[in-house]
């Protein structure tokens, strides 16, 4: 068995089962000790799961993977994921760009050949990627700047995003709960996001598979409140039930 497969699939038995322990893990898959506690440190090191008395658990809901750490996981799906978004960008609309990795995707993919485009963001990396292109007009949010992740979250970011209704939100998030609870770890990020939920016509929410049933300690909302999603793998059957339910549109992106 190949090794990012079986990542993927203990990362999954321990969101599922909320603990496995060693000797499990080395029975379902056949591979010695060794293999397996190797297997756990990387994925412990990534913050995916976290090591505990001779197996893994959950992640503590207090702690996000590193931003460097989170800018090179699934950075394919990351790709993949915006370039289906931004088909539905039509040139000439007005849109919010989120914190976060795949936010950072989606401008890096409408930079390449969108026009007219108006955009607000309080993330200096999507200011960043979108400034060369002349076609489109970037207005940076003001407030408290995190040297971490480039993101800029407060009361004055806050204020500043409740000053615009635009076409289209565009949002990342650290975790959806089965329930279809959308969760991130940041107070003031959360609060940043609801504004652009209630300020944008249209909200697409993309995320790639990692972050279905990923646990964090902050509750944002529900999927229920967003438009269409973005991704790259069909969510859990939990989460599609309630996307038909409430007629939401799932695009999953795929390699051709």
């Amino acid at each position: 068995m190949k090794q990012i497969p079986r990542h993927q699939q203990i990362i999954e038995l321990v969101k599922k089962q909320g603990y496995v322990s060693t000797e499990e893990l080395v029975e379902r898959f056949d591979v010695s000790p060794q293999t397996i506690r190797r297997d756990l440190n990387e994925l412990a090191d990534a913050n995916q799961i976290r090591r505990y008395h001779g197996g893994a658990t959950v992640p503590l809901s207090s702690e996000n993977t590193a931003y460097s750490t989170r800018k090179s996981q699934n950075f394919t799906e990351k790709d993949l994921i915006a370039e289906e978004l931004v088909k539905h960008i039509p040139n000439g609309a007005t849109l919010f760009i989120d914190i976060g990795t795949t936010p950072e995707a989606v401008a890096r993919a409408l930079s390449e050949d969108h026009k007219q485009l108006r955009v607000v963001t309080n993330n200096l990396n999507v200011a960043s990627i979108l400034l060369p292109n002349p076609d489109i007009s970037v207005i940076l949010a003001g407030g408290e700047v995190r040297n971490r992740d480039g993101g800029i979250v407060g009361e004055a970011t806050l204020d500043f995003v409740k000053q615009f209704r635009l076409d289209f939100g565009i949002l990342g998030i650290s975790g959806i709960d089965y329930d279809g609870s959308l969760l991130d770890f940041d107070y003031h990020e959360v609060r940043v996001k609801q504004a652009i939920i209630e300020n944008s016509r249209s909200v697409f929410l993309a995320v790639d598979h990692s972050k279905f049933g990923r646990n964090a300690m902050v509750k944002l909302g529900n999927i229920t409140q967003i438009h269409t999603l973005f991704t790259d793998q069909l969510p859990p059957d939990e989460i599609q039930d309630i996307l038909k339910e409430h007629k939401i549109p799932v695009e999953i992106a795929s390699p051709l």
